[in-house]
């Protein structure tokens, strides 16, 4: 399984640490720490060095309840971002997550290598028209609603098939328009309550059904500090936990505050995995 970045072939044998950069004012985690160029250019520096293949910016928080932010604002935000990757950091892979076309096509024109849109097409109905215009990898992720509202809307016939269906309906559109490097979010926190959340990473295995990659985020999501009665600062140990989960159920990439940790855990799970692999070779 491959991803093809910006010309590059970007194999997923081993799975992929994608950083996550908000240059926001309210998310749930980081909003408001890196809102000044020297502290978003640490971030991102301390991020490749620790071993970032992709690095996700964001310019409008997505955490439940979350306002929108204008498209001139987001656009601006965005904008800025990607010049100061340009300079600074020229050869990194960069991930924008936006829902918005518009951003979408002034991204691409700077140099991002993908689009991450956590409303999988549904917010705005020249997205996917666009990404096939574009043609570049697009991480179609599921949610009920926007932000605003998702939290309200967590009722579902049967979690799984309803979000496996609405994949492939979206898929469908995604293939009509030419598109073919595609990523799976199932979309942890995204309208979804604690125990669905952790009915869904119980079950992501059931999403290989799509032969396609497969991204996780839980960094540090409510459905860990929630669980266990913390804040999202307290969160990490929580995360690598879950990671962990995600990468032994098929997880292919993990979007993450943390990039060593997460490098780490990619690192001791392909051990365990090797060693399960040769016992079941002796054993036959």
């Amino acid at each position: 399984m491959h991803l093809n970045l910006k010309g590059k072939l970007i194999s997923l044998d081993e799975p992929l640490v994608m950083g996550i950069v908000n240059y926001t004012e309210d998310s749930f985690y980081d909003g408001g720490r890196y809102f000044s160029e020297e502290k978003l250019a640490e971030k991102i520096k301390q991020q490749v060095m620790e071993g970032a293949d992709i690095i996700d910016i964001g310019a409008m928080s997505t955490r439940p309840g979350a306002d929108e932010i204008s498209e001139m604002e987001e656009l601006c935000r965005i904008s800025h971002l990607l010049d100061l990757l340009n300079d600074q950091f020229p050869d990194i892979l960069v991930s924008v997550d936006t829902w918005r076309a518009s951003v979408a096509e002034m991204a691409v024109g700077k140099g991002s290598a993908m689009i991450n849109d956590v409303s999988g097409g549904t917010f705005d109905e020249e997205m996917i028209p666009m990404i096939g215009k574009l043609k570049v990898p697009y991480c179609l992720m599921h949610t009920p609603a926007k932000p605003d509202v998702m939290q309200q809307r967590i009722h579902y016939d049967s979690l799984i098939s309803d979000i496996i269906y609405f994949f492939g309906e979206q898929l469908a559109k995604l293939k009509a328009v030419g598109v073919n490097d595609i990523m799976l979010d199932p979309g942890f926190g995204f309208g979804k309550t604690l125990e669905q959340n952790y009915l869904l990473m119980n079950n992501l295995q059931a999403f290989s059904v799509f032969n396609l990659p497969l991204l996780v985020g839980i960094s540090r999501k409510s459905m860990i500090y929630n669980l266990l009665k913390i804040t999202p600062d307290e969160a990490l140990t929580g995360t690598i936990a879950l990671n962990t989960v995600a990468l032994f159920n098929g997880a292919n990439i993990l979007r993450v505050h943390d990039v060593r940790e997460a490098r780490d855990t990619i690192g001791v799970v392909k051990a365990v995995k090797g060693e399960e692999k040769a016992r079941s070779i002796i054993h036959g």
